[in-house]
């Protein structure tokens, strides 16, 4: 399946279904903070692990105890599907 660009009222509904992501035209973002290095870090490899099995990367910061994420299709030039799918995989992550 061939990812595609979400539309204008998708983008719109976004914050129901991600409330914790900020939405602009182009892509997600989210920030988490942590207690320490290590536990941000370990984050950020699950994360990797997760977006490697979905082909699907993506943009981190990681500054000692605080992770930043950009999620954006890059061939496509905004969000897609596949940036919501791992949004959601994300969160999930971090509820277990």
């Amino acid at each position: 399946m061939t990812a595609k660009l979400l539309s204008a009222k998708e983008i719109e509904d976004l914050p129901q279904i991600l409330p914790e992501w900020n939405v602009s035209k182009t892509c997600l973002v989210r920030q988490w903070r942590f207690s320490n290095f290590v536990e941000a870090f370990g984050f950020i490899s699950q994360i990797a692990l997760l977006a490697e099995s979905m082909n699907h990367h993506p943009e981190f910061k990681n500054v000692y105890n605080r992770v930043d994420i950009e999620l954006t299709t890059h061939d496509l030039g905004g969000i897609s599907e596949k940036d919501v799918k791992l949004a959601v995989s994300i969160n999930a992550l971090k509820q277990e």
